[in-house]
Order: C-alpha cells, then structure tokens, then sequence
C-alpha cells in the first residue's frame, strides 16, 4: 500500500534503537525524510547515512531548542514529531522510591514531550500534512501496582494528548497517542525483572502473570507500532486525532 509519505518530514525522539529505530526504520523504509535525536552517541552512529542527528537528552529544554533547530535546518521544515523518548522509571512500593527518581521519570516520558512539542507546533503549522504522535503505554489506561512513576507519567502523555488535539486541531494538525503492551526488547525484560525481583518471583513467573491478562499472546513488535503510526502519519490518517489507540493484544490490566 502506498501510504503518500515520502518526502514527509520526520522528526522522531530516541529514535536510534528500540522501539524509536523501529519508527525510524517504517518511515525511511516509505521514502520519508527523517531525523533522529538520542542520548546514545553510538546507537546514533548505527542510522543510515541519509537520516539526520543529534546527541539530545530531552529532558534538557537548552538541548531540545539546539536539536529542533538542526532539525527543521536538516528538514527543511517539519511535517511530523513522533514523541517517542522514555526511561521505565524506578520499580518499588510509593515509599520506597527517592523523589529524584519520580521527578526524572516524569520529566523524561511526559515533560520531554512538552518540551518538544511546544517548539515543533509553529513549523508544524506551515506543514498540509502535520502530525504529532505521542507514545504512552498500557499503563496509561491501568493502574501499575509498584511502578508509579511511570504509571503517572502515560496516563499524562494521554491527556496532553487530547488536549493539543482539540487545541491544534483548527491548524489541522492532528495529535494521537500510541499505547503499547508488552513490547519484545532488552527493557520489557528488564522491567519483568525487576518486578520479578520486587516480588520474590522468577521471571517466567512474571512473564506468565503479566501475560494472563492479554488476550493474544505474544510480544508487540516495533515494527507493529511504527505500522501504525506511518498510518496516521499519512493522509490516510487525515481526520484521526485525538485518539489513545492501543496496540497491546487486548490488555486487560498490568500486574
């Protein structure tokens, strides 16, 4: 299926490995023009040679103002901003987590946004095709017992996420959020671990106890998630905005 994007102006946040790579991947893939900001200098290296970039810790408002200036240089202007940077955040009971963990998890996975997104609205709106796509997760519409932080930060990112869709929507700017389940990768595993460990369980039993609440059986790919946004990032996507759309197996909720 021809999606119409190529030569879409791309910029995605951690896009050099994970589910970000994966985005990067779909839109190079579809002929878009793209550019990626990481705090990984050599996960940066790996990108293909035609995709711009930019060492960024998100968090750092400096640093993103310096990085959508690259961008919108490299570009030419901006016709999409994929929000995808997040951390998973300290694992353990309210009590136990230090407050400067709670603040950097919420800073990174939904302050980062704002900081992005504040700056890519102006070029967005010269664009005829302009999207911003939020990344939340599973833990954006359930409790997450022993992961608050991060459980706080998703269930943000949807309302900002609703909120700019209204707000933007008159500059026909469309504004959705992408709520993962289990995704495969080195960090879902680690967070099984983790909790795993919190719990005095192994981790097959973790991975089977959060498993007996999703309908399909199986990891969510990066490849799934970024098919998805290159969907509503096309002007097939045309009047989808403010939409949480899950990609999760039919999650039914987060032990």
């Amino acid at each position: 299926m021809d999606l119409g994007i190529a030569g879409l102006r791309v910029l995605v946040t951690a896009g050099a490995a994970g589910i970000g790579r994966g985005i990067v991947d779909a839109f190079v893939e579809e002929g878009a023009r793209v550019f990626a900001c990481d705090i990984d200098a050599e996960a940066l290296a790996s990108l293909p040679a035609e995709v711009g970039r930019s060492r960024t810790d998100v968090a750092d408002r400096d640093a993103v103002g310096a990085m959508m200036a690259a961008a919108v240089d490299h570009l030419g202007g901006l016709d999409v901003l994929v929000n995808n940077a997040g951390i998973a955040g300290p694992t353990g009971r309210v009590e136990e987590i230090a407050p400067e963990e709670w603040d950097r998890c919420l800073t990174v996975c939904l302050t980062s946004q704002f900081n992005c997104a504040r700056l890519a609205v102006a070029h967005l709106r010269e664009s005829s095709n302009a999207s911003i796509v939020n990344l939340s997760s599973a833990a954006g519409k359930f409790g997450f017992a022993l992961r608050s932080p991060y459980a706080a930060a998703k269930w943000g990112v949807i309302g900002f996420t609703k909120s700019l869709a209204i707000e933007l929507g008159e500059a026909g700017i469309r504004v959705n959020a992408i709520l993962p389940g289990l995704v495969a990768g080195d960090r879902q595993r680690r967070v099984l671990e983790a909790k795993a460990q919190q719990q005095g369980t192994s981790f097959s039993e973790m991975e089977s106890r959060a498993f007996s609440y999703v309908s399909v059986k199986d990891y969510v790919t990066a490849r799934q998630l970024a098919d998805q946004i290159l969907l509503l990032c096309s002007p097939r996507g045309r009047t989808i905005s403010g939409q949480a759309i899950s990609i999760d197996g039919d999650t039914r909720m987060l032990s």
